[in-house]
């Protein structure tokens, strides 16, 4: 359960800007190895916004369009669109945390011009280094977004936070007041999880450390990563985190999120819905036990 204190209260959007159709043999790692048929599997594509009396914060800003189109991802609506349909213009975001730097995720970052960046320390780290250009790791960057990023650290706008020290665990982190990381590492070396105070609890935006709840509930990795032991431990982490004080968990690409939680508005169904739990059906139960870390 979250602390009691003077820490404000954030309203939490999943925004789903993109999509595409692909295989189970292509999302999860050595698919083989479980026995099973393969069978096609949609990826959506997600930013998320918490938004207090105060401030507007970003959880990562999607891929552009070249970068897109380069992969043959359908964009369903551009970020900077997406938000203005929920009321937001980009000049209204203060603060953007970008949970690790693959291209569908820092896209957009000279799009948001007035936002305070902040990143793990790690990640920048390692995509500005040697390693990045390595084949295997160079497919899911963009050269123009790491540039982005080099230029914000020089021009004082992005912030890096230390990671936990080898072998350790994750540390959490407060970025704003209500607003915390976890540097997990796993799927890139400073991915990070992002919890949002929301009331008397949070929303755990777990973002690429969980692609889909299939990965933690079947213990099934993802085919991208970068210490496969990190990933794992990362399921342990955000199993922990849900296991109590009603902790909502927010999936990096499953499209089973726009199910699982209600739509923001009526004209925005596919587009976008509010982290929190569903109203109860006709029979009385309530969708939120599949929202939590009960997958």
């Amino acid at each position: 359960m979250v602390s009691p204190g003077s820490s404000p209260s954030y309203d939490v959007t999943a925004l789903r800007y993109g999509t595409r159709s692909t295989t189970k043999s292509d999302v999860f790692l050595h698919f083989g190895l479980y026995g099973e048929a393969d069978e096609p599997i949609q990826m959506d594509y997600y930013f998320w916004v918490a938004c207090s009396t105060e401030r507007t914060i970003l959880v990562d800003c999607g891929f552009n369009e070249e970068s897109g189109a380069r992969r043959s991802r359908t964009m369903l609506c551009p970020p900077a669109a997406a938000l203005r349909r929920i009321g937001i213009e980009p000049t209204d975001v203060s603060l953007l945390i970008l949970t690790h730097a693959h291209y569908d995720h820092i896209g957009n970052i000279d799009q948001f011009p007035a936002a305070q960046l902040v990143m793990s320390a790690r990640e920048y780290d390692f995509w500005t280094g040697p390693l990045a250009s390595r084949p295997l790791f160079a497919t899911s960057a963009e050269t123009g977004d790491i540039e982005a990023l080099v230029r914000a650290r020089a021009d004082g706008r992005l912030s890096l936070l230390p990671g936990a020290p080898a072998g350790g665990a994750a540390v959490r982190q407060s970025v704003e007041a209500g607003v915390d990381v976890l540097d997990v590492g796993g799927h890139t070396p400073g991915q990070l999880v992002v919890l949002v105070r929301t009331g008397d609890s949070e929303v755990v935006i777990a973002s690429d450390a969980l692609h889909y709840y299939d990965e933690m509930r079947l213990d099934r990795p993802f085919t991208h990563v970068a210490d496969l032991a990190a990933m794992y431990q990362g399921f342990e982490v955000l199993r922990a985190l849900t296991s109590e004080g009603g902790r909502l968990l927010v999936a990096g690409h499953d499209p089973d999120v726009m199910g699982r939680f209600p739509v923001a508005h009526g004209d925005l169904a596919g587009l976008a819905v509010q982290i929190r739990p569903s109203a109860p059906d006709r029979s009385g139960s309530s969708s939120a036990s599949a929202a939590t870390g009960e997958v």
